[in-house]
């Protein structure tokens, strides 16, 4: 693209980055060694579903001195179908032992012990609970959206990050629009004022429900609901925060990252009833209030039947931004014609070059910052209740049981009917914050 004020802006907004990345290439093509005269970086895999599976590869892609040697999963057969599945992709990067193909809810420790580079994306409950082990054992980490799902959650992200800071220890977040190109150059002119003062953002997540799972007749309660995560609020936090955090990450980017003054939900479960739904809501609508007098719009729907939309829409004075598109229209008419290589794979490919290059990589501020915009927005849905910023930021709420009091023979907190079903929150009834 031709050199413009905008660009060079955004040029000189990822200097950090671009620094690191070269610094990281001399250091590879010198063969300096990682750590303990090998070049090898091991991974380890905390959950063995798709999410990790997928960062796995993406790691071993951006990386070929990566090899895979330990992973965990609550469930043996998920663990070692997962194995089979990423060593036909990866055969000579894949390196895991028979005995760190691991289950059980303490499998986690001995991948830690095993690796340089842990990737969790399991159950979001424990994904604080798993940072901060891996931080604590000096190890790098790759996490997984959303980051917590929680207030007392979000402050533990924030804690386990300043901690990785101290002990030159790199965090990624799964939180992959902040490594496409074009959103990044899209969202930077919109900061440059390519369209004028933002007025409002609409953001949608609306589509078919994910992750469901019958009941296997020979599992307990409780293991069925820790084998169907993304259908239990205590375990997957719900979709604001499961899967809107994304969107909500974006437009608080584009906000320069400025927080909510406060927020209104309206939620509930109207279509997607039945035993597989668990208690999560099947449809979310959250309005942020900013200063200046700026709204976002945040919608999230699971249904079937209906239709869908993936979007992020900046309204400002002088033109409108759809940074998923890379386009801008108004007085400003662009799109982005440059490259734009998979975010997934890019942001290891800064992070291992991070690490290689010892300067570490560290995501924590807006990860921690935008997860608790959708946890703010999932518990005012909840709840039927304005929540503050302030409050948000100071609840001691948590979904109990918290992570390291959760068991195999415990009774889960939520519990069927004589049908099957669920009960699910009540807005007006439902306390939260």
């Amino acid at each position: 693209m031709p050199a413009s004020p905008s660009r060079r802006s955004f040029l000189k907004s990822s200097s950090a980055t671009v620094a690191a990345t070269v610094a990281a290439a001399h250091l590879v093509q010198q063969h300096v060694a990682y750590a303990a005269g090998s070049d090898t970086l091991k991974l380890g895999m905390i959950g063995c579903g798709g999410r990790c599976a997928g960062a796995a590869v993406d790691a071993m892609t951006a990386d070929p001195g990566t090899k895979l040697v330990a992973m965990c999963d609550l469930f043996e057969d998920r663990a070692q179908a997962k194995l089979k599945a990423i060593q036909q992709q990866k055969p000579t990067q894949t390196a895991v032992a028979p005995d760190l193909c691991l289950a059980g809810l303490d499998a986690y420790k001995r991948v830690i012990d095993a690796a340089d580079v842990v990737l969790i994306a399991n159950a979001a409950k424990f994904h604080p609970f798993h940072l901060r082990a891996a931080i604590d054992a000096g190890r790098h980490v790759f996490l997984e959206k959303p980051h917590a799902i929680d207030p007392v959650g979000c402050r533990a992200v924030t804690a386990a990050c300043d901690l990785a800071r101290q002990k030159k220890l790199s965090v990624l977040s799964g939180l992959h629009s902040r490594y496409d190109l074009g959103i990044a150059e899209t969202i930077q002119r919109v900061m440059d004022g390519a369209i004028g003062d933002i007025i409002s953002i609409e953001e949608n997540f609306i589509r078919t429900p994910y992750g469901n799972l019958h009941r296997d007749p020979k599992l307990s309660e409780i293991q069925y609901q820790y084998s169907n995560q993304y259908r239990f609020g205590w375990l997957c936090g719900d979709d604001v925060t499961q899967s809107l955090v994304h969107n909500l990450d974006r437009a608080t980017w584009a906000l320069k990252e400025a927080a909510p003054l406060k927020c209104h939900g309206l939620g509930g479960r109207s279509s997607s009833v039945g035993v597989i739904y668990g208690d999560v809501f099947d449809h979310h609508s959250v309005v942020y209030h900013y200063p200046n007098g700026v709204r976002l719009y945040a919608f999230s729907r699971t249904q079937h039947n209906c239709y869908n939309e993936d979007s992020s829409i900046i309204l400002g004075s002088k033109g409108v931004a759809y940074p998923k598109s890379a386009r801008i229209t108004g007085a400003t008419n662009w799109k982005y014609e440059g490259p734009r290589p998979n975010p997934y794979v890019r942001e290891h490919e800064v992070f291992l070059k991070a690490i290689r290059a010892g300067q570490p990589l560290n995501c924590g501020d807006y990860m921690a910052r935008s997860t608790l915009v959708a946890v703010m927005g999932q518990l005012s849905c909840y709840s039927g209740k304005e929540i503050t910023w302030e409050q948000a930021s100071t609840s001691d709420f948590a979904f109990k049981p918290l992570p390291e009091q959760c068991t195999w023979t415990m009774d889960p907190p939520v519990q069927p009917n004589d049908k099957g079903i669920y009960p699910v929150p009540v807005p007006g009834q439902t306390k939260t914050v």
